[in-house]
């Protein structure tokens, strides 16, 4: 990534928007970073918040997902804690440690810090490299490890 300014904002979902986000999703997929990741349908991104990275006109990063409530109480948060769910953050791979993740991430933490809905910002990950990613979540976004569900291929 060159000097260019990279502009970071929430955005409504129209079919330009759409069809970008899905073309990245597709990206994502054939890269083949994380378990089990497929490119997203239009529906994937129905009713989702959409924050972008953007560079000269061009989308280069993502994040999305969607306001929800807890259903039981956990170690984490009583039953019927509104939270927000983070579905995907992506940034181009040629753009990757650049902050451009990490300043997704703390438009929309800051956007839903101001509205006062959502109590926490949750997500799941499951991507390959996950010293890189734990680094990440939890060293730069100072976020909190709750559990890990791990897995061993017995064939």
């Amino acid at each position: 990534m060159s000097a260019q300014i990279v502009n970071i904002q929430e955005r409504t979902l129209d079919g330009r928007l759409s069809s970008v986000l899905l073309s990245l999703s597709a990206d994502w997929e054939t890269e083949g970073s994380c378990w089990g990741y497929r490119k997203n349908t239009a529906e994937d991104l129905e009713n989702r918040r959409v924050w972008t990275a953007e560079q000269n006109g061009r989308v280069i990063g993502y994040l999305f997902g969607l306001m929800e409530t807890s259903k039981r109480s956990s170690s984490v948060m009583p039953e019927s804690t509104p939270y927000f769910e983070i579905e995907e953050i992506y940034v181009c791979p040629e753009e990757r440690n650049q902050q451009i993740g990490k300043r997704l991430f703390q438009a929309a933490e800051e956007d839903l810090r101001q509205e006062g809905q959502a109590a926490f910002v949750m997500l799941s990950t499951a991507t390959k490299n996950w010293k890189a990613i734990l680094h990440f979540y939890l060293d730069e976004l100072d976020m909190t490890f709750w559990n890990a569900r791990l897995f061993k291929p017995l064939r």
